[in-house]
């Protein structure tokens, strides 16, 4: 049985464990320690370093921009590690939210322009949620790089928070945005993923690429997840396109989900706020064809799988954030605990499903995640 933390508990262990963790940048060939005032990411646990690049893409007028992380190979030092979010973007979601515009963003583990290792690798496609932005799931985007995959993350038109080359600051507008805009934006981005996997260049200013990054993806091998409005464009791509072959969504309403045909391939739901008791979550789990897994994570709030779980208690404590404010946010899943839950359960999932590697983890509940219960 999980014992609910106490306010007090909670944030006392939430900033404990940002305050210990090691930051993204730091150790087994990382860049040096950052500033003890920015915001910190936990590193990967992969066996690989990572790289990463920041694509232009340009869809008729909508305008993405996408990164792309990968395992990376030779001379790190040369590559400096890139930011969460560029300064000005961060400063804006940051104001818009309610915390200090002027906290430093974390540095990530992934090295801006390193050569790619060699080997096709799996390629896993995220998209967001509402009102957000590429670099929401950062923990979970590392954490599989640096097991072996290509990891593409996008901007969505209209819907994000991000800055287009020349330094143009853009954030989420007034246009409505649905998960079928999110879809058409993915679809088109696997194109793109195609585009590299031939050696074609898609950055709209034609960028030098990092050394081998399109030898390095496989598109026979494509996954997807999406957090909210992303999960629920994750099952409309999967819907349309089976470039797609298995399919994660952090807590999606579903309101949008493709119906009544249901989904053919694997699909896990990993629910908080929107539990199999909501009547879309249960009416889209009731269409699926194929292998399907629900898991629930206990005390987790709408955000519980995403990197706030672990920044926001850093930012709580900068700002002299109560207790009962920090609960608002992060609910009551301990930041430590969330970060294991977030590395574990989507590379399980796309290692059986792309890779064919057995996983317990996923064949029922685990004494090592006492948090999370099996929904059948």
């Amino acid at each position: 049985m999980t014992i609910a933390l106490s306010r007090r508990s909670l944030l006392t262990t939430a900033l404990a464990a940002a305050a210990a963790a090691p930051p993204a940048g730091a150790g087994r060939g990382w860049a040096a320690a950052p500033d003890p005032a920015r915001l910190t990411l936990p590193r990967p646990t992969g066996p690989h370093p990572i790289g990463t690049v920041t694509l232009h893409l340009v869809d008729g007028e909508r305008q993405l921009m996408a990164g792309v992380w990968y395992p990376a190979a030779g001379d790190l030092r040369r590559h400096p590690v890139a930011p969460w979010m560029a300064a000005a973007p961060l400063r804006a979601l940051l104001a818009d939210n309610g915390f200090d515009p002027d906290i430093a963003g974390p540095l990530t583990a992934g090295h801006a322009g390193a050569a790619a290792l060699p080997g096709r690798a799996p390629v896993v496609v995220y998209s967001h949620g509402a009102g957000g932005h590429r670099g929401e799931t950062t923990i979970v985007v590392q954490e599989l790089a640096s097991h072996g995959y290509v990891v593409v993350t996008v901007d969505h038109a209209h819907d994000s928070y991000t800055e287009l080359p020349g330094g143009r600051l853009v954030v989420p507008d007034d246009r409505p945005v649905t998960p079928w805009d999110h879809a058409h934006d993915i679809r088109f981005v696997l194109d793109r993923v195609e585009d590299l996997a031939v050696g074609r260049n898609p950055d709209a200013e034609r960028r030098p690429l990092p050394p081998g990054l399109g030898a390095a993806l496989d598109p026979r091998r494509i996954g997807m997840f999406g957090w909210s409005k992303g999960a629920t464009a994750t099952a409309l791509v999967m819907h349309e396109d089976r470039r797609v072959r298995a399919g994660l969504s952090f807590d999606a309403p579903m309101e949008s989900a493709p119906r009544p045909a249901g989904l053919d391939r694997p699909f896990m739901l990993m629910t908080a706020q929107f539990t199999r008791a909501a009547e879309p979550v249960e009416e889209f789990w009731s269409l699926l064809r194929g292998w399907r897994l629900g898991v629930h994570a206990e005390g987790a709030p709408h955000t519980g799988y995403c990197d706030h779980q672990w920044l926001i208690p850093q930012a709580a404590r900068s700002m002299g954030m109560s207790d009962a404010e920090l609960e608002d946010w992060i609910g009551t899943l301990d930041p430590a605990r969330a970060v294991r839950i977030q590395r574990a359960y989507p590379l399980a999932f796309f290692d059986l499903h792309l890779r064919g590697r057995r996983q317990r983890l996923l064949e029922g509940p685990s004494p090592a995640f006492p948090q999370v219960r099996f929904i059948g």
